[in-house]
Order: C-alpha cells, then structure tokens, then sequence
C-alpha cells in the first residue's frame, strides 16, 4: 500500500508521520527535537561580532554585522537536517506522497531545503502550526 508521510513542523521541533491511502491508521514515525530552535541570537553566539579595518583617515576599526542572526543560522541548519532527512526517505521510496505542515516562514525555510524530487513528492502544505497539538487531534 502507497505510503502518505506528513511532516508537523516549527523551528523546534518536527514530528513525521506515515499514513496508507485508507487514512485510517496515523503513525508518527520520529520526532526530531532542536532545542536551539528556542534560543535568544545572543545565547547562540559564542563570540563578539568580527572586525575590519576601514580605508579612513585613522585606522580605526569598526564591528562587522552579521548578513544573518544566529537564530535564523540555526532556524536553516535545522530546516536543512529536516530535508536531508526526507530527501534520503524518498530516494528510498519509503513514501508516495509528502504534506507539510509548518508555520509560513518555516515552511519557506523547508521548501527551500527540499531536493527538486522531493519537492515533487509534495502533496499539499498548509501554513499553520501544529506541532504541539495532542496526536488525537492530529488527523489525516
């Protein structure tokens, strides 16, 4: 029987379920914590900003900004460690058809992450946040 896996996601936690095409049965397959997904920037860097040397009159040093914060680094390693994930699932046809479930900016993040083939695998997606829903209330 055709295999549907639906992934309940946010930038802390993802939780992977296998369904067949009956909907009857709802099994979570993993559950894929990462606590640093609830880290302040601050709590996640471990030094000061870098510094540089302008071309000024004085040779003065200035603090470099970071391109992006340390929560949004760590949001896309973790998107990343999802789609690898789901990425070697399909080159195994372990599924038939993936749905995403996630928060619109952590959808962004996975669709992004997601191998062109199992982007195609993709069934649906709905921009919501249903990670912490009791299983009984998580219905296929």
């Amino acid at each position: 029987m055709p295999a549907h896996w639906v992934l309940v996601a946010d930038r802390t936690r993802a939780r992977l379920f296998a369904t067949t095409d009956t909907g009857k049965s709802f099994n979570e397959l993993e559950d894929i914590a990462h606590a640093e997904g609830r880290m302040a920037s601050r709590e996640l860097r471990t030094d000061a900003q870098g510094r540089f040397y302008g071309k000024g009159e004085r040779q003065q040093a200035h603090t470099a900004p970071p391109h992006v914060s340390a929560a949004e680094h760590e949001t896309e390693r973790y998107a990343k460690l999802i789609a690898e994930r789901l990425d070697i699932a399909c080159v195994r046809h372990e599924f038939d058809r993936l749905h995403l479930v996630a928060p619109p900016e952590f959808l962004g993040e996975l669709r992004g992450a997601l191998d062109e083939t199992t982007r195609a695998h993709a069934g649906g997606e709905v921009a919501k946040n249903y990670v912490n829903l009791p299983d009984a209330e998580l219905k296929p």
